[in-house]
């Protein structure tokens, strides 16, 4: 089964035929988690960097900040029995979208968070496809852990 995953949503699944996927990542950032020993994995698609920007909406939806959606993320792989040596982790977005002057750089700010967030706790990216000005869909197949990006008409493998 496919399940879309839209802006500020997350979905963690251990099915085998399920297909996880995420359109238009401009600046937002997608993350794919994948623990290929117990077969569970999940994906992210985060707005905005940093929740204390707005903590009522960071309490409603944590999934919309890349803080506190990445760690709820984790959190939720880990209660379903993923250690986190077994992890795999892939990222996608964090683009300069619709901001040529660079001013806002919310692509920039979601990745730096993302990779902060992911260093404390102990986990490295293991693939990514972020930067630039093109937005990317982004799949994670749970059938085999793959992740892949389409882009301009073209699929690659991260």
């Amino acid at each position: 089964m496919q399940y879309i995953i839209g802006i500020s949503d997350m979905k963690v699944t251990s099915g085998p035929e399920d297909v996880l996927v995420t359109y238009s990542l401009g600046s937002c950032v997608g993350v794919t988690v994948y623990d290929p020993v117990r077969k569970i994995g999940g994906m992210i698609h985060c707005m905005l960097p940093l929740s204390r920007i707005d903590a009522l909406k960071a309490k409603d939806n944590p999934y919309m900040f890349t803080d506190t959606g990445t760690t709820s993320l984790l959190k939720t792989i880990y209660d379903m029995g993923s250690l986190k040596k077994d992890l795999v982790v892939k990222v996608a977005g964090a683009a300069s979208l619709l901001d040529e002057n660079r001013l806002f750089k919310i692509g920039e700010r979601n990745h730096t968070v993302l990779r902060k967030v992911l260093w404390i706790n102990g986990i490295m990216i293991a693939g990514e496809d972020t930067g630039g000005s093109i937005a990317r869909t982004m799949y994670l197949h749970m059938a085999d852990g793959r992740t892949t990006i389409k882009s301009c008409g073209k699929e690659s493998e991260l």
